[in-house]
């Protein structure tokens, strides 16, 4: 049995010794691997839905409906078949959705465990803020895959429009797969990129005055990025990437700005109760020196004391 450390602490600050926090994070490793293992196995069941999911709209955007020999006899029109090529692929392929599967599904079960494992050692403060960009960060991620989901068969019909006449286009599910992984990370990870904004702010790297002050120079390389990352000539479809982004990026400014006035009056009022005074380690003058007088050395210099001496000692001595 997998017992957490933490039921044994006695520490009210939740401190405890090194060989305690590594069985907790052994714990919480176990379990967040039995939880992917498990999802991954359920997963495998399934895994020709999950491909035919991401794969069903491309196969409707240009797929091939007739025949290679019958298109050829046509001039309008360019299309492509999904194709797996060697005997070891489907399997290696079933493996490596199944995995991908397991490890995407399960997040919120591992993530929960790093949480539990990282959140004793935060403020209160500290804890409301990771909730808040977790709770906040996943479902922009997820918007960004919807985006790129959605994006991607306009884009596989353009870029095949750049096919040779009387060529056969045929797409490797492995390398259609990996792309379209691609595309779900890049478009998720720019969605984050507000949240990443909203965290600097909180860590008092930028203001949120200077994040208003970028306003242009980030509408203008948005629209760049979403131009580059659906390669298509229809401006919709860029219009549709760009324009989230743009919100999400005023949304994040706005939220900064806020921030920013209260932590002035949070600076105001002093620190919290569990965080540190700042120190001022500003250097000072240094006053006008006093002098101090020195010792007498040899013990006859100090007869004039009034101490009685014998031969140069007191009787102490």
């Amino acid at each position: 049995m997998l017992k957490s450390a933490r039921k044994k602490e006695t520490d009210p600050e939740g401190r405890m010794p090194l060989v305690e926090h590594l069985r907790e994070l052994r714990n919480r490793l176990a379990k967040a691997l039995v939880a992917i293992v498990v999802v991954t196995i359920v997963a495998a069941f399934f895994y020709k839905n999950i491909i035919e999911f991401f794969t069903d709209p491309v196969l409707k955007s240009v797929g091939c409906e007739a025949s290679f020999a019958e298109l050829a006899k046509r001039e309008d029109g360019t299309c492509a078949r999904i194709v797996l090529n060697g005997l070891l692929t489907p399997f290696t392929l079933a493996l490596k959705v199944s995995l991908m599967a397991g490890v995407v599904v399960s997040s919120p079960i591992w993530l929960y465990q790093l949480w539990a494992f990282v959140a004793p050692g935060l403020h209160k403060a500290e804890k409301k803020y990771s909730l808040a960009f977790v709770a906040a960060g996943f479902p922009l991620f997820l918007a960004g895959g919807f985006f790129a989901y959605k994006t991607l068969p306009t884009m596989a019909k353009v870029l095949l429009e750049f096919s040779p006449a009387n060529l056969d286009n045929q797409l490797p599910l492995d390398d259609l797969l990996d792309l379209i992984t691609r595309m779900v990370v890049v478009f998720g990870l720019a969605f984050e990129l507000p949240l990443l904004l909203v965290m600097l702010n909180l860590g008092g790297v930028i203001t949120g005055k200077r994040m208003a002050g970028w306003w242009r120079a980030m509408i203008m390389g948005i629209t760049i990025f979403a131009a580059v990352a659906t390669p298509s000539t229809d401006p919709l479809t860029m219009m549709a990437l760009a324009v989230p982004i743009w919100v999400l990026y005023f949304v994040a400014t706005a939220i900064s700005l806020l921030n920013d006035r209260r932590k002035a009056q949070r600076d105001a009022m002093g620190p919290a109760d569990d965080e540190a005074s700042d120190l001022d380690l500003t250097p000072e003058a240094v006053g006008e020196i006093e002098p101090v007088s020195t010792p007498p050395a040899l013990p006859e210099q100090s007869d004039s004391g009034g101490t009685k001496r014998l031969n140069g000692y007191d009787d102490v001595t």
